[in-house]
């Protein structure tokens, strides 16, 4: 049996390329099956369009209120409790348009590595 508390690390969380805080919760070397992240836009922040090549993506909606784009044509407004469910290779952006930090949780199926991403600007 493989079990594993982990506790997040605040000091970890770092500032991506495409206007996104990350903080890694499960992404390890020994297990690329599945990774998690919890994602954090500040107020009227639109993160840049990319992709994950062969990768799926799950948002869960923790805090704040957003719209997320998809595709070429699929828009949503998002609040907490929201699911996204986004295809491998689909172009993707999440603008937050409340005043507090957009925070969700990003599941990534197989686990998320620097290989998988594409910037798209």
């Amino acid at each position: 049996m493989d079990i594993k508390y982990i506790t997040p690390d605040e000091t970890k969380e770092f500032l991506t390329s495409e206007r996104c805080h990350i903080l890694e919760l499960i992404n390890e070397t020994e297990d690329r099956t599945f990774s998690i992240a919890r994602a954090r836009v500040e107020p009227q922040i639109t993160t840049a369009w990319h992709r994950l090549i062969n990768t799926s993506e799950t948002y869960y909606i923790l805090q704040g209120q957003g719209r997320v784009f998809l595709g070429e044509d699929y828009e949503q407004d998002v609040k907490p409790g929201d699911t996204i469910k986004i295809p491998e290779n689909t172009p993707q952006r999440i603008t937050n348009t409340g005043e507090e930090d957009l925070l969700f949780l990003c599941f990534c199926i197989p686990a998320f590595g620097a290989a998988s991403y594409e910037e798209l600007e």
